[in-house]
């Protein structure tokens, strides 16, 4: 995907272009209003399954603008339906795809968009879904083909720009992501408001990994103006200001997340910021509380198993439970971030050896993330020093 070449809008010129649109003045946001065009649609033609494929598509949108999970819940009924009235139709099998990726469940996501690719082999939007499954079951060599075939498909489409970014990122070419996030803005409608802001956010990610902490801060300021309280712009607003030393503020950000968007996972990152603005108390009651949410979905596809691990490993000190987590996650999925947390529950509990090897598979991936590198820097001292 390197030969890929477009221009692309500076950092400058990209504030500029948000400071020129601003957030939509509607009240709704484009989710909502797509849902009650759908719901409009399907009042006017009940029998019409095509209206239930558009709001199966508006809630799972929906979904991701607040990061409330029963809007996949809602979207599945609607497939349901768009089924019911039309047995096999491609677009609600799409949907039901989308819903699974949304709701982690990626061998199943995986499963179907392999059958859907066999029976429309030209469709691009599976192979998108091809892209995310692959992805974060850490087959990459699989993920970047499906993605190379979105790119040879339709040139400059912005799907496949926001998922060859991802994969740049993960192949250690941060500066390449940022060019493809770059220009998949670029391409974003004005109208589409929190889509903006989502790509602003991961052009503020790719910058705090390249150690450009006043940049990110001035793409999440942009962010937040297009959608105010929007929680992946907390939640990388929240590294900035923890870059920066700036704990308490840190803390704030990822109270005000959580409350937007009560995951597990979230509670974990909160419990951290807490424990470091000093807040002692407050992060012991977030990790118990965090434990038990996580435990409790733990068997599941859409986990907190990854914090799960870092928690028993550096908090709670109880390294055979990590590990055991790390166990059960690792025969699922086998992504860097998967590999990252395994290494790490191998090495406290002093088996070094094996969790050099997982750690170099996921450098061997060119991964460049600081947190990881500092990780894979102690598990090799701890090798080289035995």
């Amino acid at each position: 995907m390197t030969h890929i070449r477009f221009r692309t809008l500076s950092l400058a010129s990209l504030v500029l272009c948000v400071a020129a649109t601003g957030a939509v003045g509607q009240t709704n946001s484009p989710a909502e209003r797509r849902v009650a065009a759908a719901q409009k649609s399907i009042a006017a033609r009940p029998a019409h399954h095509e209206s239930y494929n558009e709001l199966a598509l508006a809630l799972a949108r929906r979904a991701r603008e607040t990061a409330d999970t029963t809007y996949y819940d809602r979207a599945e009924e609607a497939i349901r339906k768009s089924l019911e009235l039309s047995p096999g139709n491609f677009e609600a099998q799409k949907m039901r795809t989308w819903v699974l990726l949304g709701k982690h469940e990626f061998g199943q996501a995986l499963e179907l968009a392999r059958a859907l690719n066999k029976q429309v082999p030209d469709d691009l939007l599976v192979y998108g879904f091809l892209t995310d499954a692959y992805a974060e079951l850490g087959n990459y060599e699989e993920a970047e083909k499906a993605c190379q075939w979105m790119l040879d498909l339709r040139p400059g489409n912005i799907p496949a720009f926001t998922r060859a970014a991802y994969l740049r990122e993960l192949f250690g070419d941060v500066e390449g992501a940022i060019e493809l996030m770059r220009a998949a803005y670029q391409r974003t409608s004005p109208d589409e408001v929190e889509d903006r802001a989502w790509v602003l956010t991961q052009l503020a990610h790719l910058a705090l990994v390249a150690g450009r902490i006043g940049e990110a801060e001035q793409i999440l300021t942009e962010a937040l103006k297009l959608v105010p309280d929007y929680h992946y712009a907390f939640a990388n607003l929240a590294r900035v200001r923890s870059a920066q030393g700036r704990y308490p503020d840190a803390a704030d950000l990822l109270t005000r997340r959580y409350d937007g968007a009560p995951h597990p996972e979230n509670l974990f990152a909160l419990a951290e910021a807490l424990e470091r603005a000093g807040r002692t108390a407050e992060a012991n009651a977030a990790y118990t509380r965090f434990e038990a949410l996580a435990l409790r979905e733990s068997r599941g596809w859409d986990n907190a198993n990854r914090e799960l691990i870092f928690y028993y490993a550096n908090h709670a000190r109880r390294p055979a439970e990590a590990l055991k987590i790390a166990e059960m996650e690792i025969a699922r999925r086998q992504d860097v971030y998967t590999l990252d947390a395994y290494a790490w529950a191998l090495h406290a509990n002093a088996r070094s050896g094996e969790a050099r090897r997982q750690m170099d598979r996921v450098l061997g991936v060119g991964l460049q993330d600081p947190e990881v590198l500092a990780r894979a820097a102690i598990i090799g001292n701890a090798t080289t020093n035995r």
